[in-house]
């Protein structure tokens, strides 16, 4: 087994995406990519009724083309996120708007060709060679066909998708990532802080510079509250609009489509969840009698927990390290993995303005290499982020020899590889034999920490913005409903532990997952892969490395069937059942106890 070098790069290396923005290599690939689009949309228009073979042809047609804008859109995304701030990286991503807005009018083709078709012929289309192992995107597929539009108005709704939509998502990224705010210091010292580095410092330790930091970033997006206002309630606007001329009378529905999950599972996950929100606030409520005080503001939330020893801080070699031990102790071949992504230089994590907020996992289906993008500021909250992140990098790495439509995954099933990696990272370092209590505690804390953010905080931002959107069909939202609707839900979530005027009114602002374009409802996939992740990782404490093949299985499944589907052909569970997600919850609650235990030596006596 290979070692990792004493002294790692914090930059990532891109030059097997394209050697440079302006190289030659480049230039071809955008200019075939033109030509070819431009080709296929020509026969695609031209023959109204192929034969099977001449719509299997089209297809792969349009995953090879997909596959290939994938790989530049990836790119110009680490562009893009590594330097905000690029005017030329900024006018490719609007060129690649054009691009992507042709090859939307190429699916629409595609897919407005399997409406009216009766099941044998569709069998029949099954049935073409080109079609091996891709039934489910054609499935999906045939599935959207009663959703579209003609192929005129979807052509249409592409192109104005550029200077409309996807606009709107532009805008708020580049106003977001060129943003600063002045932080005032407890000791008086005040300093300009890029917004990106203002979640680090609301998870410090000294309470006065978390409040510093909410307050001054908060200031910041008040500012810019209409702006965001606007933003937001476009993208909402523009939604409701296309839904009902596509015929989703529910605004959930295509959301629900692109996560490849049905109603019933949403609705069980979410009444188990409500039924469990008690526990999850006495954790909270721990948290606030261990730092002294009554109730959490919102600036606690992320917050370590006041344990009476020093909050470990890592360099970006240890840290790396503290991941790469933990991975390879539980995971041999996700250790293996991710030693060879840390010395491909395939992550970003340096600390500097003009760098996007956030992480993320993008790669290439030309190269089937990853990336990972993240702001490293020697946390424990970044180890768990880089755990995180690297789930998703060795998910997308297992299905790397499949054809790329079965390499494309919904997100609630991407969330959970990432969530078993966390997982990994935390038991991982707990079955040291020689952990000490003061450690073990420590790990526990790290453990429990983000269960409030999956069971809390994202149910607080998905019922937030099913209200926005229900608000949303009967006008604009203004900016201080934007802000009430936050604080009402925020407090029917949190409940008490929440202190009155604890709330973050400009949360809907802040968090960029309320402004992406490509899919709305982007964050109850995050709470499904957590709690899936649970059930998974209960499961391979209970079987041990005997139970590895058959989630690596599972994870092959995510890109060739339905949620409920790949868990239950892989693992027998039914998804559906509310009982199954409390039982998932209830795999929480155990860590929650262990950490109780552990802390109350610790809590101040009555």
């Amino acid at each position: 087994m290979s070692t990792l070098p004493s002294s790692l790069p914090q930059t990532w290396d891109l030059t097997s995406y394209f050697p440079a923005l302006e190289s030659p290599v480049y230039v071809e690939f955008k200019a075939a990519l033109r030509r070819e689009l431009g080709t296929a949309l020509t026969v695609a228009a031209q023959e109204s009724a192929p034969t099977p073979a001449a719509w299997a042809a089209l297809f792969v047609t349009w995953e090879d083309l997909g596959a290939r804008i994938s790989h530049l859109n990836s790119y110009l995304r680490c562009r893009s996120a590594a330097d905000t701030a690029s005017e030329a990286v900024q006018s490719e991503e609007a060129a690649l708007s054009l691009l992507d807005a042709e090859l939307a009018k190429l699916k629409t083709r595609l897919v407005l060709r399997l409406r009216g078709l009766d099941d044998a012929a569709f069998a029949a289309l099954l049935a073409e060679p080109n079609l091996s192992a891709a039934a489910h995107t054609v499935r999906r597929l045939r599935a959207e066909a009663i959703h579209q539009m003609s192929a005129e108005l979807e052509a249409l709704a592409s192109d104005l998708g550029v200077d409309g939509l996807q606009a709107w998502g532009r805008l708020y990224e580049t106003l977001s990532g060129k943003m600063t705010f002045e932080m005032v210091h407890p000791d008086g010292r005040r300093e300009t802080v890029p917004m990106a580095q203002r979640n680090a410092l609301m998870s410090d330790a000294n309470r006065d510079v978390r409040r510093a930091a909410f307050v001054g970033g908060n200031q910041v997006w008040a500012a810019a509250g209409d702006a965001c206002a606007a933003a937001i309630n476009a993208l909402a606007g523009t939604r409701h609009t296309l839904y009902a001329r596509r015929g989703r009378a529910d605004f959930l529905s295509a959301p629900l489509h692109d996560a490849a999950l049905s109603p019933d599972t949403l609705d069980a996950m979410f009444a188990a969840i409500r039924s469990h929100y008690s526990m999850t606030r006495r954790l909270l409520a721990l948290g606030a009698r261990l730092q002294g005080t009554p109730a959490l503001a919102w600036y606690d939330l992320g917050a370590p927990r006041p344990l009476n020893q020093p909050v470990p801080t890592y360099s970006w070699s240890e840290g790396v390290a503290v991941v790469q031990g933990a991975f390879d102790s539980a995971y041999p071949k996700l250790g293996e993995y991710f030693r060879s992504i840390v010395a491909r230089r395939w992550i970003e994590a340096e600390k500097r303005v003009n760098k996007r907020s956030g992480a993320f996992l993008t790669g290439s289906p030309v190269t089937r290499e990853q990336r990972i993008f993240m702001t490293f500021s020697g946390t424990v909250k970044d180890l768990v982020t880089l755990a995180h992140e690297a789930g998703h990098a060795w998910h997308t790495h297992v299905l790397a020899d499949l054809r790329p439509c079965n390499r494309v995954y919904p997100m609630t099933l991407a969330e959970t590889a990432s969530t078993f990696a966390e997982n990994i990272l935390v038991h991982g370092l707990l079955s040291d034999p020689t952990l000490t209590p003061e450690r073990r505690l420590f790990l526990l804390d790290m453990e429990t920490g983000h269960t409030p953010a999956y069971l809390l905080n994202i149910p607080a931002r998905f019922l937030f913005e099913s209200r926005f959107y229900e608000q949303r069909r009967h006008g604009v939202v203004s900016t201080s409903r934007l802000c009430e609707m936050m604080v009402e839900t925020q407090r029917e979530v949190y409940g008490d532990v929440l202190a009155p005027g604890g709330e973050d009114p400009w949360f809907w602002a802040s968090k960029l997952h309320f402004f992406i374009t490509d899919v709305s409802f982007y964050n109850f996939p995050y709470t499904f892969g957590f709690l899936l992740s649970q059930a998974l990782f209960a499961r391979f404490r209970t079987e041990g490395a005997s139970f590895l093949p058959r989630y690596e299985a599972f994870l092959r499944e995510s890109g060739r069937a339905p949620c409920e589907e790949a868990v239950r052909s892989t693992l027998g569970w039914d998804i559906r059942s509310t009982s199954f997600w409390n039982e998932a919850i209830t795999a929480c609650g155990s860590s929650i106890n262990a950490f109780e235990a552990a802390a109350a030596p610790l809590l101040p006596r009555p």
